[in-house]
């Protein structure tokens, strides 16, 4: 959530910031900074009558003490519609502030001053291309046919126990995803990460705090009887462990990790490209999270762009590396890098991570701060990214790794699989 002195304060900057969104409602920064302005004179209004009320009071005290009656009954009734108008001037506040509330929460994240403006995916720029594309057999095939063949993944059953989207794995395909999961952990903790193990299920409190709610309620999985919510990836409770809470500047940066099932409804999702993987209702996810120092921020975002290519440069993977333009970025987010793999069989780039800086968005909503040398409390940055979401990694392992005689099991893997191809 943007802060309303940023926002009172550089009204030009956030309007042409959010224009790179391709953010069509501006006018709410005016009503924010209107709202703002009738807040604060509302506030100083209420805070002179409180103090003239105090003063009076303190006056009444002593005047009754000397015995003035008549002098402390003359300033009662002078006094005597503080008290109303203090509340009523109670209950205006309140109101702006919720008024103002309801606005700020539609505001999404500024981009980043390198973030280029666009509305498509095809506008995205590409800043890094590694490696060459698989070369595969003639008669290659897509993953969910190689699923089928080795008999590994299964839609169909899952789609008997549950529905569409959640897989049921087999055999060697469920010991892939599980050396996917240890390698991912292993190679996150030897960069310095600490692996946390966080609930599945999250309050509305923290799907606000990390910005959700109440933008993408529609995506999550709500169980309304206790209100809680399935969580879409291990980003909500990790930087939700330290909502509320005031950091030493000394302990920054924060780095955790933490594998979770992941769940997404994926609204109107339809048609050729969400086919297998390619798009599902829940999968598995190993996360990254880091609180950081607000001026390390983007060199943080670099190094997590490094560290999650090096996770597919270990599995062999071709791949490429994209800046979002500013309307293809995720609602909290100030800077992404989206990392695609190359899939040959279906001759499309599949997404495998996204890494964000999201600067202040979620540690103002969530009240994530530390204390400097000087005393001052500031707001941290909060930076996350996949590393990796199994989904297309176990799709691209499977097309770009087939052979004639079966799937080979990228090197890196073997000790985590305990077998080295798939036949």
């Amino acid at each position: 959530m943007l802060q309303v002195n940023y926002i009172r304060e550089n009204r030009e900057k956030v309007l042409e910031r959010l224009s790179v969104r391709n953010f069509k409602s501006l006018e709410l920064v005016d009503q924010i900074i209107s709202i703002d302005e009738e807040r604060r004179q509302t506030q100083t209004s209420l805070d002179s009558l409180s103090a003239e009320a105090n003063a009076a009071a303190k006056q009444i005290g002593e005047l009754m003490r000397a015995g003035k009656k008549e002098e402390a009954e003359q300033i009662k009734t002078n006094t005597a519609s503080h008290k109303e108008n203090i509340k009523n001037l109670t209950e205006k506040l309140t109101a702006l502030e919720q008024n103002q509330f309801n606005l700020l929460v539609q505001l999404p994240n500024l981009p980043y001053e390198l973030v280029k403006p666009g509305t498509t995916p095809e506008e995205n720029e590409v800043v890094l291309v590694h490696g060459t594309p698989a070369s595969l057999p003639v008669d290659a095939k897509p993953h969910w046919e190689l699923a089928a063949k080795y008999d590994i993944i299964d839609f169909e059953l899952g789609v008997k126990i549950t529905g569409a989207g959640f897989p049921v794995y087999k055999g060697k395909g469920a010991r892939l995803q599980r050396a996917l999961i240890n390698f991912f952990l292993d190679e996150a903790i030897a960069a310095g990460y600490k692996e946390v193990q966080v609930p599945h299920l999250v309050n509305a409190a923290s799907g606000f705090g990390t910005g959700q709610l109440p933008d993408k309620e529609g995506q999550m999985y709500h169980s309304t009887i206790d209100d809680l919510y399935l969580i879409p990836t291990a980003e909500v409770p990790v930087t939700n462990l330290y909502r509320d809470v005031i950091l030493k500047e000394e302990d920054l940066p924060i780095k955790n990790t933490a594998y979770t099932p992941c769940f997404r409804r994926e609204a109107g999702s339809y048609g050729s490209h969400v086919r297998g993987l390619n798009r599902l209702h829940q999968f598995d996810k190993v996360e990254l999270v880091q609180v950081t120092h607000p001026d390390k921020s983007y060199e943080t975002l670099e190094d997590m762009s490094e560290y999650v290519q090096s996770l597919l440069q270990k599995l062999g993977l071709h791949y490429r590396v994209l800046r979002l333009c500013g309307g293809d970025m995720g609602f909290g987010s100030a800077m992404t890098y989206d990392m695609e793999t190359w899939s040959a069989s279906q001759e499309r780039w599949l997404e495998v991570s996204s890494v964000s800086n999201v600067e202040t968005f979620q540690s103002n909503r969530s009240k994530i701060r530390f204390k400097g040398a000087a005393g001052k409390t500031q707001l941290v940055h909060t930076l996350n990214g996949s590393a990796l979401a199994l989904p297309r990694i176990v799709a691209s392992l499977l097309e770009n790794y087939q052979t004639k005689n079966g799937i080979r099991i990228p090197e890196v893997l073997v000790k985590y699989t305990g077998f080295d191809i798939i036949d």
